[in-house]
């Protein structure tokens, strides 16, 4: 199948290299001629401008759209809404908000031109483990996608089936249509807001296991662990065994110290967006809520509110901030 890809970073890049080993053929734009030029190099028709990339598609065409959400992504979509013709489809296969999912969906509708959203979880190891789609938009679009989407996908190999399984579906090869337009890009937001919860209950219980040497902790109850050995024992035969372990293993592996981190953590919107639907939803969301205000916090010098708490114990009980 024929497909054109705006945007060649690393997930984009990675995109086009597993789409064309799996035999289709990739049209690409990306603002960096030498991205363009690479790309090219290894078997992909280079585009010098959207309005090239469209008419180097035959109809009906089908873009996808790998840049960062928001301005980007919008000024993106509103310059192919011009280039494109009726039967065409645009993917956005980036983070994008949900409702502006929905929104660019009915914008694009009087012009019959169809929009899907590709929620894409894979990250730099995509190229080769695949990567897990979660799609919204028109069935009829989604279908004419699926050799796109079961190419990009990881397949059932890697995964043993599920036992109590009854049905099949395209869910064990690794994507899903989950709805209309906008369902995609929610089910990735809820996705990676529960990502938050998980990477930051592993955060702190090896913080535990790193403080359990403390000089705070009695003596007697004092141990010094190898958090490194235990994230490698951990990938095996654990209930905590998984994809993060396994990178939290990695990680440690190389330095155990983690020295060339400061746990300066940004949040890139789901997690916030995630919240946000909970609060919509009347839906408690204590965990997910919890880390992501960790990741605010982690970017703080000393708040004014901590400072203030200082001033209060200071006001109420005469309290230094440091114990002597």
């Amino acid at each position: 199948m024929q497909l054109g890809m705006i945007g060649l970073g690393r997930m984009g890049a990675n995109m086009v290299r597993r789409l064309m080993r799996g035999g289709h053929e990739c049209v690409v734009y990306d603002r960096s001629a030498d991205a363009i030029k690479g790309m090219v190099a290894e078997g992909a028709k280079g585009a010098d401008s959207l309005a090239t990339l469209v008419k180097s598609l035959a109809a009906p065409r089908a873009v996808w759209i790998m840049v960062p959400a928001g301005g980007p992504t919008e000024s993106t979509v509103t310059a192919l809404a011009e280039l494109l013709e009726p039967g065409d489809t645009i993917i956005d296969g980036g983070n994008s908000f949900f409702k502006d999912d929905v929104r660019r969906g009915q914008l694009l509708a009087p012009k019959k031109i169809t929009y899907v959203d590709a929620g894409t979880s894979g990250g730099v190891f995509g190229l080769e483990r695949g990567y897990c789609l979660m799609v919204g938009g028109d069935t009829a679009a989604v279908k004419r996608l699926d050799p796109i989407f079961k190419t990009l996908a990881p397949g059932p190999g890697n995964v043993e089936k599920t036992p109590n399984r009854k049905t099949a579906g395209t869910a064990e090869d690794g994507y899903l249509h989950c709805g209309p337009t906008g369902a995609g890009h929610f089910v990735k937001m809820v996705h990676n807001g529960i990502e938050y919860g998980i990477m930051q209950a592993l955060a702190e219980g090896f913080d535990i296991m790193k403080g359990a040497a403390n000089p705070t902790v009695e003596e007697q109850h004092r141990f010094t662990l190898p958090v490194e050995e235990i994230a490698e024992v951990w990938r095996r035969g654990s209930v905590l065994s998984s994809w993060l372990v396994d990178l939290t293993a990695n990680a440690l592996a190389e330095d155990a110290a983690l020295s060339k981190f400061e746990g300066y953590v940004p949040d890139s919107g789901e997690g916030r967006w995630t919240v946000m639907a909970a609060v919509e939803e009347a839906v408690p969301a204590d965990v997910i809520t919890a880390a992501l205000y960790t990741r605010f916090r982690s970017r703080m010098e000393q708040s004014f509110a901590e400072k203030l708490l200082s001033a209060m114990r200071a006001q109420f009980g005469g309290h230094s901030e440091r114990p002597k």
